[in-house]
């Protein structure tokens, strides 16, 4: 593409050099950069893209956005007030702004985000929709799935993954939008059709330091959507039980549409008489002025309320709520959502993403609804994280869990004994243990199970990996359950 026409997609403050130049590619890490590359020098949370511009050039980029002045015989600069805002742009219009080809739906919230977007999906694709995903566990293609890097990439990413999905058929997309993502503007540009909010609890402190900040954040995104583009008439889906969410819906009355859904009387989608079994979870829904049944192989209260912003947000996509609905009682199992360890076993396990209060607390109620004779747990707090949530983890699993096994997650670079100090000083009780090693807890766990009892092992759910101060180690909650399973006798 030629630089003069990709410019206009930014207002730059300076163009030092010619804009006679061809664009092939897009980069903001310099070890990406090829021959006539436009490399983006974005400030990062622990590098500055500034620094690396000479290596780009050396490399071959032939034209460098940055927040300040670059003079060099080899490449065009483009001075921009804000690199970030620009590398979207620019990405857009690069990659023909796939958005406004496709259904875009955005899920934002701190819990309930994967568990809605892949319900999202399977109802689209149910509905003859071919639909994208983009999220925390994956990224889906058509028939591609690709390991997710982070919930929400990099604002180049996106659009080439739109522009992916696009080429592979796709007629939608259904994306988590993390207030990382929000805050440093990587979904800047994209018209949505429907962006949905389901709760906002305590979470990234470390990054947004207050829970305002965190709430303005997400808020961000549903501003975004009263002034965009007359081209898509986007609505709103806000859980009306939050009340954050119910802040949320005074702040955009009379600015967008907005459909509700809760447990409430006013909730637009509404539920009630739900029941939750080993096979499933089913509840009366009342909607457009009808009352359906409907059934999920998901369990949980917290699913009844996920699948009803899936339901609420593939309606305004175009998908029939009758057919919505149909689909819903053949949803896949989501991984590391409360995923049932395979086992022939007296007793059960469930590897779950749980890794905030709130979070643990909604999860262990699930389980306690399933009437187990003991329910135990094994979790830990993620280093380098919030550390306001780990006493409070804590409590939550001392008034829940009839015993605890407090762990390692993911210590980074803290002492994982100093997280677990932390995660005790919320436990009043003496029902629990520290085993610092996380396979070790695992197995620990599973060995304690005895008849009717439940185990749940709670922070990565998805998650392969364990991370360390200087290494990363392959670690799979669900695998490690499997093997320590494998090592019990049998009985009978």
């Amino acid at each position: 593409m030629q630089l003069k026409v990709l410019a206009r997609a930014i207002t730059p403050r300076r163009v030092i050099g010619s804009l006679d130049r061809e664009v092939e590619s897009i980069a903001y890490d310099s070890r990406r950069v090829q021959s006539n590359t436009l490399f983006v020098a974005i400030r990062g949370e622990k590098s500055d893209g500034h620094q690396f511009v000479d290596q780009a050039i050396e490399q071959g980029a032939s034209v460098i956005v940055a927040e300040r002045e670059i003079s060099s015989p080899r490449a065009t600069c483009l001075v921009v007030d804000d690199s970030r805002s620009a590398l979207a742009d620019l990405s857009a219009a690069f990659y023909g702004m796939p958005a406004h080809k496709l259904k875009m739906a955005a899920v934002t919230g701190t819990n309930g985000k994967t568990t809605t977007t892949f319900l999202i999906k399977h109802i689209c694709e149910k509905a003859g929709m071919r639909c994208g995903l983009l999220g925390t566990v994956q990224y889906e293609i058509g028939d591609r799935i690709l390991p997710a890097i982070r919930t929400t990439p990099e604002a180049l990413d996106i659009q080439e993954l739109l522009a992916q999905i696009v080429n592979a058929g796709g007629r939608a997309a259904a994306m988590e939008v993390s207030s990382h993502a929000l805050a440093q503007e990587r979904t800047r540009g994209i018209e949505w059709d429907v962006a949905v909010f389901t709760n906002l609890t305590q979470d990234h402190l470390d990054f947004h330091r207050t829970m305002e900040n965190y709430f303005e954040a997400k808020a961000k995104l549903f501003h975004d959507l009263a002034s965009q583009s007359k081209k898509k008439k986007a609505s709103a889906v806000i859980n009306i039980d939050d009340r954050y969410g119910e802040k949320l819906i005074g702040r955009l009355a009379g600015k967008i549409p907005v459909v509700t859904y809760g447990l409430g009387m006013h909730a637009d989608f509404r539920a009630s008489n739900y029941r939750t079994e080993f096979a499933g979870t089913s509840y009366q829904l009342d909607a457009h002025g009808r009352s359906y049944l409907v059934r999920v192989p998901l369990i949980g209260r917290f699913n009844v309320a996920n699948s009803m912003a899936a339901l609420a947000a593939a309606t305004v996509m175009g998908v029939s709520l009758r057919s919505a609905i149909l689909s819903l009682a053949r949803s896949p199992q989501v991984p590391g959502r409360l995923e049932l360890v395979p086992a022939k076993r007296q007793f059960q396990i469930f590897v779950d993403y749980a890794h905030t209060d709130d979070a643990l607390r909604n999860v262990l109620k699930t389980l306690r609804e399933l009437k187990p004779r003991k329910l135990i747990v094994v979790f830990g707090c993620g280093g380098d994280r919030d550390r306001k949530k780990r006493p409070l983890m804590g409590r939550v699993a001392d008034e829940l869990a009839d015993y605890a096994v407090i762990t390692s997650d993911n210590p980074r670079k803290e002492n994982p004994d100093a997280i677990i100090s932390e995660v005790e000083k919320g436990l009043r009780s003496t029902h629990y243990e520290k085993i610092v090693e996380r396979a070790e807890a695992i197995r620990h766990a599973v060995a304690m199970a005895q008849p009717r009892d439940l185990v749940l092992i709670a922070g990565k759910g998805h998650e392969k990996y364990q991370e360390f101060a200087d290494h990363t180690i392959p670690f799979d909650d669900l695998q490690v359950a499997r093997r320590a399973l494998d090592d019990l006798p049998v009985q009978f």
